[in-house]
C-alpha cells in the first residue's frame, strides 16, 4: 500500500511537472514569437511609393467558372503597369476560349497554353516555371484562379513592400466566412498558419508563404534554381520556395486589408483533409531547424492538453491546479490572438477559441499521421 502511494505521488509530480513544462513552452511561442505580429503596425501606402512593373502569374486547370468570377478583379487592378499571365495547364473545359475572348478586351492579359503529353506528366511547378519564364517584369506576384483580391489596391500594397529592396513579400489569404463548424475550423487553421509564418518573418526567421498571395523577384527565382531542389515533391511551390530562399534581410510581409486575397473554403471534411495532407507532404522537406521549431510548438500544445486531461482524470482533487494552468494559457492567447485576428479579419473566432484550439491541434496531429502513408498527391 505504501509503495502504491509512493508511485502515485511520483506520477502526480511527473504529470504536474510535464504540464508546467509544456505550459512554459507554449508561453514562449505566444509571447516570444506571436506577440511580434500582435504588436506590428500595418503601414499605410505612402503616396510617392515606387511602383515597379509587375507580372501577376496564375496557373489554372479546369478553372473556367472561377476565372469568370475572379479574373476581372485582378485585371482591373488600380496599378500603373502590370501584366497578367494565365497559364492554362491542359484544361479540358472552355478556359481556352474564355481567355481568347478576354485577351481582346484586356491587352495586358497574356496566356500560356500547356498541352498534356501522353508520356509526360507534370505538376503545378512546371506550369509556374513556364509562367515565370514568360513574364516580362522582374517583380512577380502569384495567386490562384479560385482567389480574388479584397480591393483594386492589392498590387499597389504588395509592390510597396518591395520598397526596401526585398526579394520576397509574404501576403495573406483568408477563407470566406460560411456557416458550420468546418468553416470555423478552416478559418482558424488559416489564421494560425498565417500568424506563425508572419510572426517568424518579423522575428527574422521566415520559413514559408502561401501561394494564394505571395510575391518575389524573377532574379531570385533563377538564382535559386527555381523549384529544382524540390521538383520531385508535387506540392510546395510556395512554402518550399520560401523555405529555401528566404533570409532575414530579403523578406517582408504585407497584411494591409486592401492586400488580402480571399478564397472559397472547402465544404466537406474529406476535401479539407486531402488539402491538409498535401500541405503536410511539403512540410517534411523544410529545413531541419524549421521542422524542429514547428514540431516543438505542435507537440507541446498537444501534450499540454493530454497531460492536463490525464492529471484531472487520475488526480481529480487537484483539478484547480490544472484549471489554473489552462486559464493562464487561455488568457495569454486571448491577449495575443485578438489584435492579430483583427489584422487578419478573423476576430469573430475569438469566442470559439476554447473549442477551436484543441480541435485544431488534434486534427492537425491526426491528419499529419495519415499523411505519412499517402503517396499519391494531385496537381492542386
Amino acid at each position: 500500500m505504501e509503495i502504491f502511494s509512493q508511485v502515485a505521488g511520483i506520477g502526480f509530480f511527473l504529470l504536474l511537472g510535464g504540464c508546467g513544462l509544456f505550459l512554459v513552452i507554449q508561453l514562449y511561442y505566444l509571447l516570444g514569437v506571436y506577440r511580434k505580429l500582435a504588436a506590428y503596425t500595418v503601414p499605410q501606402t505612402p503616396e510617392k511609393t515606387a511602383n515597379p512593373p509587375l507580372s501577376v502569374i496564375i496557373c489554372a486547370r479546369n478553372e473556367e467558372e472561377n476565372l469568370r468570377k475572379n479574373l476581372p478583379k485582378i485585371l482591373d487592378q488600380d496599378y500603373p503597369e502590370f501584366e497578367v499571365i494565365l497559364v492554362n495547364d491542359f484544361s479540358e473545359d472552355d478556359t481556352k476560349w474564355l481567355l481568347k475572348d478576354w485577351s481582346q478586351q484586356y491587352s495586358h492579359l497574356k496566356t500560356v497554353e500547356i498541352a498534356e503529353h501522353v508520356r509526360l506528366k507534370h505538376g503545378k511547378k512546371f506550369a509556374l516555371t513556364l509562367g515565370i519564364k514568360a513574364a516580362r517584369h522582374e517583380h512577380l506576384v502569384f495567386t490562384d484562379a479560385d482567389c480574388f483580391p479584397q480591393s483594386d489596391q492589392w498590387l499597389r500594397q504588395m509592390a510597396a513592400a518591395f520598397s526596401g529592396g526585398e526579394e520576397i513579400v509574404l501576403g495573406y489569404s483568408p477563407y470566406l466566412k460560411k456557416r458550420g463548424f468546418l468553416n470555423a475550423l478552416i478559418r482558424f487553421e488559416t489564421f494560425h498558419t498565417a500568424m506563425s509564418y508572419l510572426s517568424y518573418a518579423l522575428k527574422g526567421n521566415p520559413y514559408m508563404g502561401v501561394g494564394r498571395n505571395i510575391a518575389y523577384t524573377k532574379s531570385l527565382f533563377f538564382r535559386g534554381k527555381g523549384f529544382a531542389a524540390h521538383m520531385h515533391i508535387p506540392s510546395g511551390d510556395d512554402d518550399l520556395f520560401v523555405n529555401q530562399n528566404a533570409t532575414p534581410h530579403n523578406t517582408a510581409i504585407c497584411i494591409h486589408p486592401d492586400a488580402h486575397v480571399w478564397s472559397e473554403p472547402k465544404t466537406a471534411f474529406a476535401a479539407y483533409a486531402s488539402q491538409k495532407t498535401r500541405h503536410a507532404g511539403a512540410s517534411k522537406a523544410y529545413k531541419p531547424a524549421h521542422r524542429r521549431m514547428l514540431a516543438t510548438q505542435l507537440i507541446s500544445a498537444i501534450l499540454f492538453y493530454a497531460v492536463a486531461l490525464i492529471t484531472v482524470v487520475l488526480y481529480p482533487s487537484y483539478w484547480y491546479m490544472v484549471l489554473g494552468a489552462y486559464l493562464l494559457r487561455l488568457l495569454v492567447q486571448l491577449v495575443v490572438y485578438y489584435p492579430i485576428m483583427k489584422k487578419l479579419q478573423t476576430q469573430g473566432l475569438i469566442w470559439a477559441l476554447p473549442i477551436l484550439d484543441p480541435v485544431y491541434y488534434g486534427y492537425i496531429c491526426i491528419n499529419g499521421f495519415f499523411a505519412l502513408f499517402k503517396k499519391d498527391v494531385t496537381w492542386k
